[in-house]
């Protein structure tokens, strides 16, 4: 079986942004979409793992993009697996237009932990999960790999919200790209208007959230056109008579996720 999947996609008019632009947050998904169609050909998508009670978890994701795809526009979102280690697996993503133009590439880390105990499982000691055939270290994804972010102090703090039902997906966490939509949603329209692109996304995620939290949004500017973001949920606490509630100092937080973004 070939090694690289590629995914034909039409830019509808639905997941645009104001600017006619394909938007992050569809781009995100789109991602997502070609790496569990990619692992369910080769028999260890979601529903395969589901069934042996694992899942996968997104631990890294950078995304950099040249262009976005506009309003109509044909593209193919390729993927494929880069390398497998103990506990991890990197895979790659690259988004072309027709004509073969690279609009940008992505890079991702995943686990796969078990349903209940939510711990990493060996990848490399799995039983009838074949990987090796399909890994390509070979193909190019000419983007640097995922850096660090520094946490950020308590007076970054700029928004403070709830998860609410359509944050919430099929492993019952707050879905991967929810955090991105409500990361750029820190950013006024203006930074995103006369043809200003956000041009890279890294989002290290560190720990799940589940419906009715309550997550603190950090934002720091590095410079002009670069700012890190940190997510953070309350604690919950049991109130005894008053019931279950939420610390609401914000050293009874823990972070959930951390993001780099640079425009251009």
């Amino acid at each position: 079986m070939q090694k690289v999947d590629r995914n034909p996609i039409i830019v509808d008019p639905f997941n645009t942004d104001f600017a006619k632009r394909w938007s992050w947050t569809t781009l995100g998904k789109a991602l997502l979409n070609a790496a569990e169609n990619h692992a369910k050909a080769r028999g260890f998508g979601m529903m395969n793992l589901n069934d042996v009670n694992y899942t996968w978890v997104l631990s890294r994701l950078a995304i950099e993009m040249e262009e976005m795809p506009t309003v109509y526009e044909k593209i193919e979102v390729c993927t494929w697996i880069e390398n497998l280690y103990r506990l991890f697996t990197n895979r790659n993503f690259s988004i072309v237009g027709e004509d073969g133009k690279a609009y940008g590439y992505a890079r991702s880390v995943w686990a796969m932990i078990n349903y209940d105990t939510r711990q990493p499982a060996n990848l490399e000691g799995l039983e009838g999960e074949h990987f090796e055939p399909y890994l390509a270290p070979e193909i190019p994804c000419p983007i640097e790999k995922q850096g660090r972010v520094k946490p950020l102090n308590d007076d970054c703090l700029v928004k403070v919200i709830d998860t609410e039902y359509s944050d919430i997906d099929m492993n019952g966490h707050v879905n991967s790209i929810k955090y991105m939509e409500h990361i750029m949603d820190l950013f006024p329209m203006e930074a995103y208007e006369n043809g200003r692109n956000l041009k890279r996304m890294e989002i290290a995620y560190m720990a799940e959230s589940y419906y009715g939290d309550k997550l603190l949004l950090y934002k720091r500017e590095i410079d002009e056109n670069t700012f890190d973001v940190e997510v953070r949920k309350l604690r919950r606490v049991d109130n005894n008579a008053e019931g279950t509630g939420f610390d609401e100092c914000q050293q009874g937080s823990e972070t959930i996720v951390r993001s780099h973004l640079k425009f251009q």
